[in-house]
């Protein structure tokens, strides 16, 4: 394996600055040459790290036009970028890279009665497709990435998805294209649609004229070998591997730009394209079949193909079992097996009338007849239909973790064969695995014949680093013998293109060089790619092997150790105690920049807000990354380590808001990594004021709460605010909050007391009930609750009172260190969680039968650090014994967790036929799960609306200096638009401080806690 990165210019040539200010020469003004946007792009979605000189942002055809002149004329690459979700190495360059996902990214032109549309390459496509549905229309090929793949990208590898089957690849879809040549030459294609043309290129108004230099010389080079062509090119749907050199055929019409798409930005680059869009079929219905594994499966495919389905995908038990251990999540029903597929069908023309109905249902039940199973179900609800589909679309996500539970890498992911000799693949891949030592979570487009699959490539231990290289080849030995593709979508890339020999003649081989030669002479798109190509391994991301980094230890390849140790401060268990490790966890499936929130998520909310690369969890990855290559090679524009300034302004705006935790596939924390990397940056110096001001803010209240008047008092003065608000490191532009007149742990006795006198009135007591014992807990009042909303903690009293349950108050001042882990004090927050946990621990210790009682915790984001922080910061800890943390962990529950594990039978009438909008707090949703909380409210008779999201306070990040535009851009992304469109009569729900405190400063109505919801409907 190869670790060494090429370098970023060779010697003599320009430096990133000098093709940075040719750039901006050329007319360009959005380009950047700084060491943290290059390591954001220093690699896909692959397995490859490539360091550019230059990332630029071009805002028109002519900028494109413009970027490739400079390439050209300084002898840099150039290759275009959308989503970076590129999982072969085809979006990574040693020169310029051209981000189209900023400026290039709208819909230009939509004709819905002719179902065309005119779009940029930047455009998303599912931004693409929210755009169609309301015209009844849709894109065609849906990749599992579609949630953030731009068009451009899925142009470039001729992307399909699992709706291809019904609908063809991306080249069947596309009827035009506007596209830079490597020579210059800006060319005006014109599909023909597969038929032969009077003219060169269709008509003259949408085509480059027949005069062209360029295509002339194309002619000329395939023109000798046409029976070449048609012998080995275009032999089944998923032959995506090469030049698809099939469309120059005379009988094809010469079409030039279907020839464009699958070329992977090595002819031409795409400035605009032209789309056929297809009508949303008015009705579908799923069949999902069950097998004994995914071979018996692929074998029932030929007999399924001939009803037309739109889609026929396959599943391995793998992937299911991947989803309960990994995800938490239950699957919903499949039939009996250990293979499934899923087989949709549409209806036709005639729509959903009767007729079409029932034909639809007569081709279900034929599906079934031959799908040559027992194990079968016909899914109509559309609902359960999406959860199924679920399945399949987080695949690619899932696998990034094998069987093994060691990383699932790409490089060989996206093999294709005939449909009918699938099955025999599958079973002589599997054997070939099982040789090399290799374990995968396979799934694909069976009805395409196409196969995706991550294997657990030995690529971190020492000595083994060949295996990948060996195996690959194999695999392409194999895969030829079936008359298969080296790629069936995601193009040949870095990855594939060296093995194009298997399946391919030499003099194929040599007519893709010849036609590449017309189109780019000077080869600087994207050199290295289907023609002389790089090797496969050459160009690998440096991977942490297993010892812990940055720990003095040194790792493989640096040139020599750290001079000072620099333990680190969570343990990161799951990645072997290594920082390294665990930030590679992120392989760039890109997710974080998808918009999460419809679908009830919360991952990347600064991305939604500023729509910059940096900002999303897989730009912060990769500079962390850097960081560690940073002491691995002389090439990584990421120095300094943890006091980079590379590093801060990566982090800089990370809400920490831990929904990466949940929502990425591959299980990323990054508040985990900011927490950490900001205790190293200041280790041993003098902080930013904010963190001694908001990271010790309950030290601070303890002290203010003696004198709350006096506190409130002197704060609401204006000057004065400002000038502590300045001073704290505070945005002016953000409220103080108040100071409880009396703390909760004053107050809360009283309350209690009160609510035991009416125990009379719970329905434990009620007449005709048989006694009980009550069941014993104990409410913990956090800083939040202790210092600023004693109310909820009253609420909280009264409502556990009434269900019945016995409430004892645990002891006062004790804190989790949320503040002091958020601002990356991590000495001082483990030293207050060992107190934190101990006292927790002897308080909840048992009740009158010695069994431990649960502990109520109403701030989620407190409850957050007890459940998921405690055991990474005390990880190894003499001091506390590891399973007290554990058991704590256990104890520990949300308001509705108790009162529906231990009050399930009492009954909130007050909350029949009202409307509620949920703001999860985001802790909550990446540790907790908000779906007890959703059961007891709809149970209730509740309509809730359960939002996606970060409200954007985010504790003390939307408080600082610097954020209060991107906080407030991030709670206008989801939580105020919801808000503002809810009914007048509506709750707002938000059990976070911070999403109270962010409501009560942007939006018109205040948030409400579960507690003081509940507490509205008893008596007195």
């Amino acid at each position: 394996m190869t670790t060494t990165a090429v370098p970023p210019v060779a010697t003599g040539g320009p430096g990133p600055e000098d093709v940075a200010a040719a750039l901006r020469r050329a007319g360009l003004d959005d380009v950047d040459a700084s060491g943290r946007r290059r390591a954001e792009y220093s690699t896909d979605a692959s397995l490859y790290r490539v360091v550019p000189q230059v990332v630029a942002f071009p805002r028109s055809a002519d900028d494109v036009a413009a970027a490739v002149g400079v390439a050209r004329d300084l002898r840099v690459p150039v290759v275009a970028r959308g989503g970076g979700t590129s999982i072969a190495g085809n979006a990574v360059s040693t020169g310029v890279v051209l981000d189209t996902s900023r400026h290039l990214a709208r819909l230009l032109e939509l004709d819905a009665e002719a179902g065309t549309a005119v779009v940029e390459p930047g455009i998303v496509l599912g931004d693409l497709q929210r755009l169609l549905a309301p015209h009844g229309l849709r894109f065609g090929p849906d990749p599992s990435s579609g949630s953030r793949a731009a068009l451009g990208g899925m142009i470039g590898n001729n992307a399909c998805g699992s709706r291809a089957l019904g609908y063809g690849r991306t080249d069947a879809n596309v009827l035009g294209l506007h596209a830079v040549a490597g020579t210059g030459e800006e060319l005006v294609l014109r599909s023909t649609g597969g038929e032969p043309a009077d003219r060169p290129q269709g008509t003259p108004a949408l085509s480059t004229p027949a005069t062209s230099p360029l295509l002339a010389s194309l002619r000329e080079v395939v023109a000798g070998d046409l029976a070449t062509i048609r012998t080995e090119m275009g032999r089944f749907g998923r032959q995506v591997s090469g030049y698809a050199l099939e469309h120059l055929l005379p009988e094809k019409g010469f079409d030039a730009s279907r020839l464009l798409v699958g070329s992977e930005g090595t002819l031409a680059l795409v400035t605009r394209a032209e789309l056929r869009l297809v009508r949303q079929p008015a009705r579908t219905v799923l069949v999902v079949l069950g097998y004994r594994d995914m071979v018996e499966a692929a074998e029932a495919v030929p007999a399924i193909l001939r009803h037309g389905p739109v889609a026929c995908e396959g599943l391995d038990r793998r992937i299911v079992d991947a989803i309960e251990q990994r995800l938490r999540a239950p699957v919903p029903a499949l039939p009996e097996g250990g293979g499934w597929l899923l087989v949709e069908l549409g209806t036709d023309e005639r729509g959903a009338t009767p007729e079409g109905l029932a034909d639809l249902a007569a081709r279900a039940r034929a599906v079934v007849a031959d799908g040559g199973t027992p194990a079968a179900r016909v899914v109509e609800d559309a609902a359960e239909a999406r959860a199924l589909w679920r399945i399949r679309e987080d695949g690619a996500g899932l696998a990034t973790r094998a069987p093994s539970g060691r990383p699932g890498h790409a490089g060989w992911e996206d093999t294709a064969v005939p449909p009918e000799k699938l099955a025999g693949y599958l079973r002589d891949f599997d054997a070939l695995m099982e040789s090399y030592g290799l374990t995968a979570i396979p799934y694909g487009h069976f009805g395409d014949g196409c196969l995706h699959v991550r294997i657990d490539y030995p690529l971190e231990e020492r000595g083994r680093e060949g295996v990948y290289r060996e195996f690959v080849d194999a695999a392409a030995a194999l895969v030829a013998s079936y008359g298969g593709s080296m790629s069936g979508e995601h193009g040949d890339g870095r990855a594939r293109s060296e093995l194009l020999h298997h399946m391919y003649s030499p003099r194929v081989l040599d007519l893709f060089g010849r036609v590449k030669d017309v189109f780019d002479p000077e080869d600087v798109l994207n050199p290295g790619v289907l023609v002389r190509p790089r090797a496969l391994d050459d160009d690998l991301r440096p991977r942490p092997w297993p010892a812990p980094a940055l720990t003095g230890k040194g790792a493989p390849g640096a040139a020599k150790a750290p001079s000072r140790p620099q333990p680190l401060a969570f343990g990161y268990r799951a990645d072997g105690g290594s920082f390294a490790a665990a930030v590679h966890r992120c392989v760039g499936v890109g997710k974080c920049r998808a918009d999460t929130t419809p679908a009830g998520g919360v991952m990347c909310p600064s991305y939604l807000a500023t729509k910059d690369e940096k900002d999303s969890t897989r730009g912060r990855s990769r500079v962390l990354q850097e960081m560690v290559a940073g002491s691995l090679g002389a090439d990584s524009p990421v120095r300094d380590g943890w006091r980079s300034p590379e590093v801060a302004d990566a982090l800089d705006l990370c809400l920490s808001c831990k929904g990466c935790l949940s929502d990425c596939p591959t299980g990323v924390d990054m508040a985990t990594y900011k927490a950490e990397a900001t205790h190293q940056r200041y280790k041993g110096r003098l902080r930013p004021a904010n963190h001694y001001v908001l990271g010790w803010l309950p030290y601070l209240s303890r002290v203010a709460s003696l004198v709350p008047g006096l506190a409130n008092g002197t704060l609401a003065v204006g000057p004065l605010a400002r000038t502590v608000k300045r001073l704290g490191g505070i945005d002016v532009r953000r409220g103080l909050p108040r100071f409880a007149r009396r703390r909760f742990s004053a107050s809360a006795p009283a309350v209690l007391a009160d609510a035991r006198a009416g125990r009379a009135g719970t329905p434990a007591a009620t007449a005709g009930d048989a006694p009980r014992t009550r069941q014993k807990v104990v409410l913990w009042a956090d800083s939040f609750t202790e210092h600023f909303s004693p109310e909820v903690g009253h609420a909280a009293v009264r409502v556990l009172e009434h269900a019945g349950l016995d409430v004892e108050l645990a002891p006062r001042d004790v804190c989790c260190g949320l503040t002091l882990v958020s601002t990356g004090q991590l000495d001082l927050a483990r030293r207050q969680l060992r107190r934190t946990v101990r006292r927790l621990a002897e308080a909840t210790s048992g009740g009158p039968d010695g069994v431990p009682v649960p502990l109520v915790v109403l701030e989620p984001s407190c409850l957050a650090v007890l459940r998921h922080d405690a055991s990474a910061l005390l990880s190894g800890d003499d001091a506390v014994p590891e399973g007290l943390v554990t058991e704590l962990a256990a104890r520990s529950r949300t308001l509705a967790e108790v009162l529906e594990a231990y009050a399930g039978d009492v009954d909130w009438p007050h909350l029949q036929g009202l409307t509620a909008v949920a703001q999860p707090h985001c802790h909550q949703h990446a540790v907790l799960g908000y779906e007890t909380d959703a059961q007891l409210l709809r149970r209730n008779g509740v309509t809730l609306q359960t939002l996606g999201g970060c409200c954007g306070l985010a504790g003390n990040f939307g408080v600082e200096q610097g954020h209060y535009e991107v906080s407030v851009a991030v709670a206008r992304t989801a939580l105020l638009p919801a808000v503002e469109a809810a009914p007048p009569d509506a709750v707002v729900l938000a059990d976070g401080f911070s999403c109270r405190t962010q409501l009560d400063e942007l939006a018109d109505r205040p948030g409400v806690h579960l507690a003081t919801l509940l507490a509205r409907g008893l008596p007195g």
